[in-house]
């Protein structure tokens, strides 16, 4: 009994990590790339810095996802932000850490770098 219910908790916690979250808006590389020349948003990378200077969008800002919290105040509430990383995992757990603070304009690159190209 004990089991199936850890059994289940746990599948729960890995389907959560999956899916997207309420509030927060999925877009494609193809229409980011439309976007880019837009005034008024905010484009993050949260990869580490390594990853960013190796290979970054020119407009985007990295804020590294284990620092996204406490640099949050740096962000502008009203503004669109547009969230990126390597696959779209983290920028989805940055895209939960800025609704979690009172974001209310958040977008998620689907496919993050792996699908710029």
């Amino acid at each position: 009994m004990i089991q199936t219910i850890l059994f289940i908790l746990v599948i729960g916690l890995l389907v959560s990590r999956f899916l997207p979250v309420r509030g927060v808006n999925q877009m494609d590389a193809a229409d980011m790339k439309k976007k880019l020349k837009n005034q008024g948003q905010q484009l993050i990378d949260v990869r580490s810095p390594v990853e960013f200077q190796t290979n970054h969008i020119k407009g985007f800002r990295n804020i590294p996802l284990p620092q996204l919290k406490e640099r949050a105040s740096q962000l502008e509430k009203n503004e669109e932000i547009y969230v990126i990383c390597q696959s779209g995992m983290r920028s989805m757990q940055a895209a939960k850490i800025l609704k979690k603070q009172g974001f209310t304009h958040i977008t998620n690159i689907k496919g993050g770098m792996n699908a710029w190209h």
